[in-house]
């Protein structure tokens, strides 16, 4: 096995020894597979078999859909990574037939050919099959000699290797896939708010190895024109957690019918969760919005202070008491109450919107209230700004947030 310093020629010394060979099939374990991207770990196989056993490698993939046992009825394959001599790949092999011979008879197809120079090549096909799923093929060619029976070996062992990791990557994207979409389910649009209210609501997955987050909104219709807006956020990730989410909305549901001032909604709402004892702890910031008296009572459960932008595009945090988060059994909710007009936008969100890594959170608040968003931007144009201003694409965290502004309502004439 090659160091740093060695040409390719040297790396790619032929494999005679048991012991060559398991060197070989360490060091693709360790390059092959670092990440659960298709592309990458196509493109790790196609260098560790031109560092190693070939002059050129190329690897094909077929279309998700028709990723299934083989042999595939889909041959609509497409080259997704090469490495080494990419004029070797364009020499007149008989590409297109041994690479649907190696996915049909799920083993590796050898032909030998020359190139323009008259240089003989030999060119090797291996199935991407693993678990019963055939994703595709790769191809590898050398010029001037044919490969051992060693070599075979070990290009066959890190053609499965990675097969083996498209596999996981494939089931990891249907399981989130399926986890997100029963989130999405869960965090359906808010219920219809009153329509004295402008509404927009944003829910963002964090792209790490979360499958789901615990966070949510809702709106509750209230009489006399109100609205009761909720933004909570359930401990933890996962399964549990998405449907520890479902059913504090159940519950906040329930009792905000009985049209309760926000902090004793939160005072109900903690001690049914409290004497359950099955849920996560969950944070909730509730905001009551009057549109006709031009006024919003609010009561925080643990949850972070939302914000006000004016149409001049500046912004402000509100200042309001924080009691304990939902399900601790302790009580001791507060509300607030502060003036709301037409000209300004409420933003209530979760913690993923502002939080970063090694920062100290009233930092990260203070990042969102000194946003100078669009004058005049509406509520749509508003929020998108704010995501797009604190890369919430990007968040480490789930990032749910919703905006509610005041209709504005023309003096009669």
């Amino acid at each position: 096995m090659s160091g740093d310093g060695e040409s390719a020629d040297e790396a790619r010394a032929p494999v005679a020894r048991l012991e060559d060979r398991l060197a070989l099939m360490e060091h693709a374990v360790e390059a092959i597979g670092t990440t659960l991207h298709d592309q990458t770990t196509c493109a790790e196989l196609a260098a560790f078999l031109c560092r190693y056993l070939c002059d050129a490698a190329a690897v094909d993939l077929l279309p998700q859909d028709a990723r299934s046992e083989r042999p595939a009825s889909d041959r609509s394959l497409s080259r997704v990574a090469t490495a080494g001599r990419s004029g070797l790949l364009e020499a007149r092999t008989p590409q297109g037939d041994m690479l649907v011979r190696a996915m049909d008879e799920g083993q590796p197809i050898t032909a030998s050919t020359t190139a323009p120079a008259g240089v003989p090549l030999t060119a090797v096909s291996v199935p991407l099959l693993a678990h019963g799923r055939l994703h595709g093929v790769v191809l590898a060619i050398r010029a001037d000699a044919a490969f051992t029976d060693q070599e075979m070996a070990t290009m066959h062992y890190a053609a499965r290797l990675a097969a083996v990791h498209l596999e996981h990557a494939h089931r990891y994207a249907e399981a989130r896939s399926t986890a997100l979409n029963l989130q999405r389910a869960l965090l359906a649009e808010p219920a219809r708010p009153h329509p004295n209210l402008d509404l927009a609501t944003r829910y963002l997955p964090a792209g790490g190895s979360s499958l789901v987050g615990g966070d949510w909104f809702e709106t509750v219709r209230l009489h006399y024109g109100r609205t009761l807006l909720v933004m909570g956020d359930v401990m933890g990730h996962g399964l549990d957690a998405a449907v520890d989410m479902n059913a504090y909305r159940s519950m906040l549901r329930y009792v905000a019918s009985t049209d309760l001032p926000p902090h004793r909604v939160l005072r109900q709402l903690d001690a049914a969760v409290a004497e359950d004892g099955t849920r996560r702890p969950a944070t909730c910031l509730l905001v009551r919005v009057d549109p006709a008296r031009g006024n919003a009572a609010l009561a925080s459960a643990g949850h972070l202070p939302p914000a006000v932008f004016t149409t001049e595009g500046t912004g402000s945090l509100l200042d309001l008491p924080v009691g304990p988060p939902l399900g601790t059994g302790l009580g001791g909710y507060e509300m607030a109450t502060r003036a709301l007009t037409p000209a300004e936008t409420l933003l209530m969100f979760t913690d993923g919107l502002v939080e970063r890594r090694h920062e100290d959170i009233d930092v990260s608040l203070h990042r969102l209230a000194a946003l100078r968003l669009s004058p005049g931007a509406g509520i749509q144009e508003l929020l998108d700004q704010v995501l797009d201003r604190l890369d919430a694409q990007h968040a480490e965290d789930d990032v749910a947030v919703l905006a509610a502004s005041i209709r504005h309502r023309p003096a009669d004439t």
